[in-house]
């Protein structure tokens, strides 16, 4: 959505005393389709936060994403307080989230009334796209996935993410950040999880680090060449170096975010993709 036509929209939903949701342009992990992602994420997010102010708006909940967060080095679980700065960035992508989140702070902290949410690998039906989340669900029920990287992530149902907006509305602190996440889990658990339920095999072996690189990075040279995308990006490769782990503690606490264990968001998705043609039926009812 381009920033003018998102400010009209903005100033004509907000008539008087309201809510307004930011959020930038959808998940998206490869570099061949990165290059607007600055414009979008980082001048997109002031020229909406800015027509939300002007419009009178009494509360801005801001999506961001736990990517622009830190992540402690000791492999303890990140935060909203975590040390991070651009230098922490993999990517351009991940890059313009950070910096369209310092957009977001420099308003609070002149006063606008903006919360800012940040979600983690939200899981469950609806994903369209799907997310790079979502895809590796149906490359899993594919029988794509022979094998693992040592990575993590936070896993949280969809459902919760979008109750932990609406609380966020309702309950947030203005110039606060919350985390909206659930149960951290490792790649090879979540794979495992999923063939519990499926009958799918999980993956045997664990690839290692140096292999997923030169594999994600003749697939990016190939994509440039013939226009398409990756099946595996190089940033998210990158990123697989560390394992994405954070706490919702605050949100739980200050907000009332639901936990819907990580296992219903798994078997949701499935039946969301299967239903809808994106994978074969599992051997086993999902």
């Amino acid at each position: 959505m381009a920033a003018p036509c998102a400010c009209s929209r903005v100033r004509g939903a907000t008539g008087g005393p309201s809510k307004a949701a930011a959020s930038r342009s959808p998940r998206a992990i490869c570099s061949t389709a990165t290059r607007s992602a600055p414009r979008a994420n980082v001048d997109g997010t002031r020229h909406v936060l800015e027509a939300a102010v002007e419009a009178g708006a009494e509360r801005i909940v801001y999506t961001s994403t736990v990517g622009a967060l830190g992540i402690p080095r000791d492999g303890t679980p990140g935060d909203e307080t975590t040390p991070v700065g651009l230098e922490d960035m993999v990517g351009p992508y991940k890059a313009s989230k950070f910096l369209a989140e310092r957009v977001a702070d420099e308003l609070a902290a002149r006063g606008a009334p903006v919360v800012i949410v940040n979600p983690s690998a939200p899981v469950g039906p609806w994903d369209i796209k799907p997310t790079p989340t979502g895809q590796m669900i149906v490359d899993f029920l594919k029988g794509k996935m022979v094998g693992s990287l040592d990575t993590g992530l936070n896993i949280v149902h969809v459902r919760d993410v979008a109750r932990g907006h609406i609380l966020a509305g309702d309950r947030g602190k203005a110039g606060q950040k919350y985390v909206l996440g659930n149960r951290n889990m490792a790649l090879i658990e979540i794979f495992r999880a999923l063939a519990s339920f499926t009958g799918v095999r999980a993956p045997r072996f664990r690839v290692p680090y140096s292999v997923a690189w030169l594999a994600a990075f003749c697939m990016e040279s190939a994509a440039r060449v013939t226009g398409g995308a990756p099946e595996v990006a190089l940033d998210a490769v990158r990123m697989a170096r560390k394992r994405m782990y954070f706490s919702a503690a605050k949100a739980v606490r200050e907000l009332g975010l639901p936990q819907t264990p990580a296992e219903d968001a798994l078997r949701d998705a499935v039946t969301w993709f299967v239903e809808r043609g994106y994978a074969p039926r599992p051997a086993k009812a999902a």
